[in-house]
């Protein structure tokens, strides 16, 4: 049985070389998919241009489901879209992203939330990536401590009017409606559906970004908009609901991590063994070969608290904490493996064409969202000593 990792040396265990019927299908679409339009991506990012195109082809190789059961989809299950989500990671970051956002946020919580109505009217055009969707949660003063949300939802007659700002918002000027999260009157946090195109959205694509370039993302200013009652999400009660969709995104991020080490490890190994210094392959230096050895320690590592988080997650008793774990562990390691292989290729490891530099500079995004380094560390704090050393 061939998967896209039976001829690379990162899959050391055989973790994963169980795969197999729709599950490795998924996953072979997937690397299909990578093959296809992986000329695209350097340049995109290079540019700073986000090419939406490419991820609406994503939707047509079926990928941007997370796992929801859509009618007229085939099944997807809790497996092939984590491999989904590893194999997007190994291609790009930006284009992970992009998914991610799409399905594992703002389809997750129409999903998650919403009426039957809205399931219908939603999931099925957003999978094929005819409607674009954006997650609107964090604001300019509330990243971390996302539960301290400013923006404020009041019901007017059959209206609710809703105003606030949210910041870092995947897809929020470039899509068509934005799943926005906001205080009721009774304090309770409730979710909203919010057509971009709504009189008093207002939406600014962020410049400057150093890392996922190839992504749009954008600060909103809520200004008295107005939607109906009916586009409310009717089981987004409290922020409970809000953080159980984050778990699952912080999960696919370890996914992603994933992906992103590989690729890195697996580039390090090739210019390794093609490149010649002093007469021979640097392959050949014991300096490359413990060093190739301790990328790969790290790749194993994430790859077995991926393979438990997915029996953890199939069996339904996965919890939040343990997500928060595998995050701040695959992230850490990610980032050390991309800098790593960044240095092994010495100066073409800055140029694009290498693909190593992209993933060194996106790791750091990756690190940072769907909870930071210190909170996913200090929510396991919380958990092995009991004390609370934040809100």
């Amino acid at each position: 049985m061939s998967t896209p990792l039976s001829n690379s040396t990162a899959d050391f265990y055989q973790i994963f070389a169980d795969v197999d019927g729709k599950d490795l299908e998924y996953w072979n679409a997937t690397r299909a998919y990578a093959d296809e339009v992986r000329d695209q991506v350097n340049d995109a990012w290079e540019k700073a241009e986000y090419r939406i195109p490419l991820v609406k082809r994503a939707a047509e190789y079926g990928l941007v489901r997370d796992g929801i059961d859509i009618p007229g989809f085939e099944p997807m299950s809790i497996r092939a879209n984590r491999l989904v989500t590893m194999e997007l990671g190994r291609l790009d970051g930006s284009i992970g992203t992009a998914v991610v956002v799409q399905s594992g946020l703002a389809m997750r919580s129409i999903a998650a939330c919403g009426s039957e109505e809205q399931k219908e009217k939603y999931l099925a055009p957003m999978a094929r990536c005819e409607v674009l969707g954006a997650f609107a949660l964090t604001e300019p003063d509330h990243g971390s401590d996302s539960i301290g949300l400013e923006t404020t939802a009041v019901r007017d007659g059959d209206e609710w009017v809703i105003n606030g700002a949210k910041k870092w918002i995947g897809q929020g000027s470039v899509g068509h409606i934005t799943i926005v999260w906001a205080r009721m009157e009774d304090g309770q946090v409730g979710g909203f559906i919010v057509p971009q195109d709504a009189p008093g959205y207002n939406a600014t694509t962020i410049t400057g970004k150093a890392s996922l370039r190839a992504i749009f993302q954008a600060e909103i200013e809520l200004d008295n908009v107005r939607i109906p009652l009916e586009n409310r999400l009717p089981h987004a009660h409290s922020f409970r609901d809000t953080a159980e969709i984050l778990a699952g995104t912080r999960i696919a991020v370890a996914w992603a991590a994933l992906g992103l080490g590989i690729a890195c490890y697996e580039k390090a190994l090739s210019y390794a063994q093609e490149r010649i210094q002093f007469g021979k392959p640097l392959a050949s230096f014991q300096i490359i070969q413990q060093r190739l050895s301790d990328m790969l320690q790290d790749v194993v590592s994430m790859g077995l608290y991926c393979r438990r988080l997915l029996e953890m997650e199939e069996n339904g008793t996965l919890s939040d904490k343990q997500a928060a774990l595998a995050k701040v562990h695959n992230t850490r390691k990610a980032r050390a493996i991309a800098a790593n292989a960044r240095d092994m290729l010495g100066g073409v490891g800055i140029l694009l064409e290498n693909d190593v530099i992209r993933h060194m500079v996106d790791i750091e995004a990756l690190h940072t969202y769907e909870g930071t380094d210190t909170i996913q560390s200090l929510i396991v704090g919380k958990t092995i000593t009991g004390v609370s050393a934040y809100r």
